[in-house]
């Protein structure tokens, strides 16, 4: 409400950058931008876009140079279980959930197999075994029918995430997320030069410049921008 108390009330709608630039350059905290003040530009720039949009009548992405697809690929988050039981109980229950997903219709989803998310931790063996009987009884149940992404909040070390993605390659996850704590870019991108395994990264990094780092570091293959975080459609 501060925020746009002091920047945006009683400015022109239509000028979107003027308004997100004067939001980041006014201010010392939004000058360093982090995953508490950024949201509140974001949503300020997304309305605005809204805005612009019903004035106009038309979609948002007719204003950004029209639509690219019809629709779009998206994941499925592995539920726990089945009534039959939890998947971090019985590895075999990832089967029959895959069979499930794939029955709604899912072509891909992400599990976190290194529960409770905390960290920076390495994980033993045993746990990364786990995982791979949890990916076993998925390629049983439906094949390479169903794509599987790894994710594991960030709370892995570097030796480990290696570790791990090595014990994991022959299974092809579609990627591995966060393998370790996302603002050590350095570390990601060791973990990159590591493995075959995609990398995925961003859905806790803000503005372009840290975006930047990830591609000039080659940390990361697959971009997870949150719109609703990172500086909102214009940045």
């Amino acid at each position: 409400q501060q925020l746009a108390d002091r920047y945006v009330i009683g400015k022109d709608p239509f000028q979107i950058e003027k308004i997100w630039d004067d939001m980041y350059g006014g201010a010392h905290d939004f000058r360093h931008p982090s995953l508490y003040a950024t949201p509140a530009m974001s949503a300020i720039d997304m309305a605005l876009w809204d805005i612009v949009g019903k004035a106009c009548n038309q979609p948002i992405y007719n204003l950004l140079g029209g639509k690219y697809h019809e629709k779009l690929r998206a994941y499925a988050y592995m539920p726990p279980g089945t009534d039959k039981g939890l998947i971090m109980e019985n590895p075999e229950i990832a089967g029959d959930v895959a069979i499930q997903l794939m029955e709604e219709g899912n072509t891909a989803c992400k599990i976190d197999p290194f529960p409770p998310a905390r960290g920076p931790r390495d994980i033993p063996l045993w746990e990364i075994e786990y995982c791979g009987k949890i990916f076993e009884s998925i390629r049983n149940a439906v094949g390479n029918d169903l794509e599987v992404g790894i994710g594991t909040h960030g709370q892995l070390s570097t030796y480990s995430a290696i570790r791990v993605a090595d014990y994991m390659e022959p299974y092809h996850p579609f990627w591995f997320e966060e393998p370790v704590m996302p603002e050590n870019i350095d570390e990601m991108a060791r973990v990159a030069a590591h493995t075959s395994i995609p990398i995925a990264s961003g859905e806790r990094l803000v503005t372009k410049y840290e975006f930047a780092q990830l591609l000039e570091k080659k940390a990361a293959q697959i971009i997870q921008l949150d719109v609703g975080q990172c500086g909102g459609i214009t940045e």
